[in-house]
């Protein structure tokens, strides 16, 4: 699907595979390479970055839209961490990183405001492993009241296709 736009404002973006934190300026000529489970890959000034979904209308496409029921509390609700982590799809297939069973465990503290995430990958070896965890810390972070986010990749147990839910299993066609 190879698309070239020009960005509308400035995008928040993260380099592929690293996932680090970058700008993309307003007036840039990009390429979108692939738009799968709500983000996008695109290629700017010969570098792959991926632009999440939330941020897609910097980009000129519509974008996804993450909202949360609003609270008298301070406090974080657990409800809508995992509601965050449910709109996280792997890049290489549209199954979301909880239906897929990649997402280990949550920790909330309250007194600190953290959200602590452990999670793994498909594979160990998985390139997209940096970019997964800064997709982690990009939507927890837009919870209420989070002011930080924690995620550590951890590989025991190690994934395997069981950990995947019914659903998850039937979309990727590995249900018998």
């Amino acid at each position: 699907m190879q698309k070239m736009v020009v960005t509308q404002t400035e995008c928040p973006a993260r380099r592929v595979p690293s996932g680090i934190p970058a700008v993309i300026p307003e007036g840039q000529f990009i390429t979108i390479n692939q738009a799968l489970g709500g983000n996008y890959t695109v290629t700017w000034q010969g570098n792959m970055f991926r632009i999440d979904g939330l941020d897609a209308a910097a980009i000129g496409q519509e974008p996804e839209v993450l909202s949360f029921t609003e609270s008298d509390s301070d406090d974080i609700a657990d409800e809508q961490v995992w509601q965050a982590l449910h709109s996280i799809y792997d890049p290489e297939i549209p199954i979301s990183l909880v239906s897929l069973g990649l997402i280990y465990s949550v920790e909330i503290e309250q007194s600190s405001k953290s959200v602590d995430v452990n999670m793994t990958l498909t594979a160990p070896g998985c390139g997209m492993g940096p970019v997964l965890v800064s997709d982690v810390k990009y939507r927890v972070a837009k919870v209420p009241n989070v002011e930080q986010v924690n995620v550590e990749l951890v590989f025991d147990p190690p994934w395997s296709r069981e950990m995947m839910s019914e659903e998850a299993q039937l979309e990727a066609g590995l249900f018998f």
